[in-house]
């Protein structure tokens, strides 16, 4: 009687299905790809507030680039959140839209553009050691070599010889990175029963429901809108918010908030690239050096989180 090539494969313990490490990398690759189209996103924000929006207005934009979009996602989801959550997730909004813009719109007024970017490059640092003491992940060493060797390319990306140290705008600095660092592992601790999708909608309308009354007590009225005005706030609050964020916290659920904060490096990378291409800036051979050492770190960091070895205990 012939035995068939399937009856052969499991008499020597072979599978005719693909090996489960081959399908965890590729499902793994698919959650980095999407992912990172977030901070690519994020990116550009700098390109279109400068271009395309009014000056002097930085939590007025925030403030309708989060509430519209948040809006827009609950109408989509159809879903309010239970009483009992309503805390958790206006600190949330809070962490990871109105404080963290705030602060990211003081710091750059404040610093030059490279100071800033620098500061919030540390982000990935600050979410390693929150993870260690909220959620008792163990500390990756190699993953905080990473970190740290992303912050010194992101400033080699980013810095300049005009760069200077106000002090207020250091404050804001390293508060946007501490509050997007404590808003990406308080929303991986208090991860609740829904999707991506929903998450994002009641965070981002809690973060424009705090944001809207603050706009209206610090700025003047916005001047006369223009078509390219209503162009930049749809692209920033649809795309710059509603989608990239689903993207990110659906990255942060697959991946873990170590990863994903590396890969918020992209950030700064895109946004001198578009620099470079739209508006003719210089790129030099050390900012592209920066970029390099910056791409290698996210590929590390990435590596980093797959490899056990190497870790100082929780306990």
């Amino acid at each position: 009687m012939p035995v068939s090539a399937a009856t052969c494969n499991l008499a020597v313990g072979r599978s005719t299905d693909p090996p489960r490490a081959s399908v965890l990398r590729m499902t793994r690759s698919t959650d980095l790809v999407l992912t990172v189209l977030a901070p690519v996103v994020w990116g550009s924000t700098y390109y279109v507030t400068t271009e395309f929006l009014p000056h002097g207005y930085p939590v007025t934009i925030a403030a309708l680039r989060a509430l519209p979009a948040g809006l827009l996602l609950l109408a989509v989801t159809r879903r309010l959140p239970e009483r009992e959550w309503l805390g958790r997730i206006f600190i949330l909004g809070a962490l990871n839209f109105a404080v963290f813009w705030i602060c990211l719109f003081v710091a750059a007024y404040r610093l030059p553009g490279g100071v800033a970017a620098t500061l919030g490059a540390t982000q990935a640092l600050l979410v390693i050691v929150l993870a260690r003491g909220l959620l008792g992940m163990a500390i990756n060493l190699p993953a905080v070599a990473a970190a740290a060797t992303g912050v010194g390319g992101v400033a080699l990306l980013v810095l300049g010889p005009e760069a200077a140290l106000d002090p207020v705008g250091i404050a804001a600095g390293l508060g946007g990175s501490a509050s997007m660092a404590a808003g990406t592992v308080l929303s991986r601790k208090w991860q609740l029963p829904v999707s991506a999708l929903t998450v994002t909608a009641w965070q981002l309308t809690a973060g424009g429901l705090i944001l809207v009354p603050f706009a209206l007590v610090v700025e003047p009225p916005l001047p006369p809108i223009e078509v390219r005005h209503l162009g930049a706030v749809a692209y920033l609050s649809l795309i710059g918010a509603a989608v990239s964020y689903v993207l990110w916290f659906r990255g942060l659920a697959r991946l873990g908030p170590a990863p994903l904060s590396m890969l918020g490096m992209m950030s700064p990378v895109t946004a001198v690239l578009l620099g470079w291409v739209l508006l003719g800036q210089e790129l030099s051979p050390v900012q592209m050096i920066g970029a390099v050492i910056v791409l290698s770190s996210i590929w590390a960091g990435q590596h980093a989180a797959t490899q056990p070895r190497l870790r100082m205990p929780a306990h």
